[in-house]
């Protein structure tokens, strides 16, 4: 292989990381509810400009997340990033996108299911504090300890003294973390009463969304009502200053997620971490080796 085909091999493998954002961009694709098929739209030339913008801004911002991974990582801060907000409302798309080009080892997402029978006994907070960022991590929480100012409010999971102690306890939690060193970021997304209906329709209609919808889910479309009394209660109860909360407007997706990285990003005094230069060492050849063929009976078939 000479310069300029291995130069040519270099781009396209660039060219074919960004293709996965390409891919990703199915969940944002829109069912007919008569027929089950994607409507597909006709775009016009300023849709089409919208969406170069899209993901000009998004690869930018995404390259601004890495230097601040290594930032992160050079200088040993640890980070709390909590995700609430309606169902429906973007906050996995955007964890998604933020954590695509990054060190799973910097930085990770936990998305806790619902507490067994021996964590319910347990101290609220227990089961979070396990995954509590060590030096230079990062932690995203796809719904956190705010789950009992939320659901479990609205659907009777807690008693009244347990929503009432929650509220006592978790200004000085979150101030303890402070104290610890660790930066605590809290994101509500927000979205609309109708768009979240069409978001619901549309998962109902398309068979590789139909996996998001719970239960629970869809008793919050019929309790929005008290969901919104239980979020204005908490976001009242619980912006503190060393933790406040943060509105993301997510009714438009695409923007809601450039909003929120672009935001995350100014929550931080990064710099770009200087690195050596790095070179690819040659391959060492010996004369001794010799490569065994693969049984034929383990390959994968190429049916593409």
């Amino acid at each position: 292989m000479n310069q300029e085909q291995l130069l040519e091999r270099v781009h396209f493998e660039l060219m074919d990381g960004y293709d996965e954002e390409l891919e990703m961009e199915l969940e944002d694709r829109e069912i007919d509810p008569v027929t089950r098929k994607v409507i597909e739209y006709e775009r016009t030339e300023s849709a089409k400009q919208e969406r170069r913008l899209y993901f000009r801004e998004l690869f930018r911002l995404q390259a601004e997340l890495v230097k601040l991974q290594d930032w992160v990582v050079h200088t040993g801060h640890k980070v709390v990033i909590i995700f609430e907000g309606r169902d429906a409302a973007g906050k996995g798309g955007v964890i998604k996108r933020i954590v695509q080009r990054l060190n799973p080892r910097v930085c990770r997402v936990a998305a806790l299911p619902a507490p067994n029978n021996r964590e319910r006994t347990q101290w609220y907070f227990q089961r979070y504090v396990s995954h509590l960022p060590a030096a230079g991590e990062i932690v995203l929480f796809d719904r956190s300890w705010y789950n009992r100012a939320g659901v479990e409010r609205v659907m009777g999971f807690c008693s009244d003294e347990q929503y009432e102690e929650f509220f006592q306890d978790v200004p000085e939690f979150e101030r303890m973390l402070a104290r610890s060193g660790i930066q605590v970021i809290k994101y509500w997304f927000s979205i609309s009463d109708e768009e979240q209906n069409a978001r619901f329709l549309g998962r109902i209609h398309d068979p590789l969304k139909q996996w998001k919808l719970s239960p629970m889910d869809l008793e919050s479309r019929r309790r929005w009502e008290e969901y919104t009394k239980a979020k204005e209660i908490m976001l009242e109860r619980t912006h503190i200053p060393e933790a406040p909360w943060w509105v993301v407007q997510g009714v438009d997706k695409k923007k809601a997620r450039l909003n929120c990285i672009h935001h995350l990003l100014s929550q931080m005094p990064y710099v770009e971490v200087p690195h050596p230069e790095i070179t690819l060492p040659e391959r060492e050849y010996h004369d001794d080796y010799v490569r065994r063929p693969v049984p034929a009976e383990i390959i994968v078939p190429e049916y593409y």
